[in-house]
Formats: C-alpha cells, structure tokens, sequence
C-alpha cells in the first residue's frame, strides 16, 4: 500500500472564483481509502478536507499545500507526476466498475482502438454513423 502525491500547481483562477485562501496545491491519494485518511491524519489534515463526492466516486483526494507536500514526502509519501494520478483513477473505475483487467475505460469515442465500449456506447455510435449515411445520401441536407 502506497501513498501517492503529484507536483504542486497554480490553480489561482480556481481559488479567486471559490475565495480560497491558498493559490497553489497538489492532490493527496493512496491505495486505499484507510491508508490515505491514516496519512492525512498523520499530517494534520482534517477529514472535512477529504473530496468524494459520492460512494461511486474514485477520484478520492486531499488537496494540499506545498509546505504539506513537504512534509507528506518527508513522511513517506511517493512523488508522483498528473499522469500517474490519472492511471490510478482509470484503475480505480475499472475496479469499481468490475472491468476486465487489461481493458481501457476513458473517453467513449468509436475511433480508440483501445477502448472497450460499452454495448450502449457502441449502439449510440451505430445509430450516428447511420445518420450520417443517411444524411450524405440525401445530400447531405438538414
């Protein structure tokens, strides 16, 4: 079980709309849910700080300072880069959804090799591929 931290960024248009009090932050997350409030609490967070938005949500996190990025290193935390936080949700859904190891869940598009669509996604992409045959068949005409 692993704690992860990604690279602190500006987010100051973010802030000034919601009148936050700090401009630049990273995201706190873990394995698991257990582990992360374990750190967090190790480093002073408060569980109102955690962000689910719901039980399915698997973007789970804390937002946090660099001075607690600092420290959250100090104490162990892996330096991870946005790329890797991604990956770590894109498992997280899979799991969450039951999908099978291996398959790609991401942006629902007919033209990704490497996503498994869902039999609703690939009805809905049948149906616009037929109208729009049947548009260029009619001359391409509203």
């Amino acid at each position: 079980m692993t704690v992860y931290v990604d690279e602190v960024r500006d987010w100051t248009l973010i802030a000034r709309a919601r009148n936050l009090r700090h401009t630049h932050w990273c995201h706190l997350t873990a394995d698991t849910e257990e582990e992360l409030h374990a750190f967090a609490a190790r480093l002073g967070l408060r569980r109102s700080w955690f962000q689910k938005k719901s039980e399915q949500d698997y973007r789970w996190h804390y937002d946090v300072t660099p001075n607690k990025r600092a420290l959250a290193v100090r104490l162990g935390a892996r330096e991870v880069d946005r790329r890797f936080v991604g990956q770590l949700m894109i498992r997280r859904q899979e799991e969450r959804d039951g999908t099978e190891q291996g398959a790609t869940v991401g942006p629902r598009c007919g033209n990704n090799p490497n996503v498994r669509l869902t039999p609703g996604d690939q009805q809905a992409i049948d149906e616009f591929k037929a109208y729009l045959k049947q548009r260029a068949a009619e001359g391409g005409r509203s």
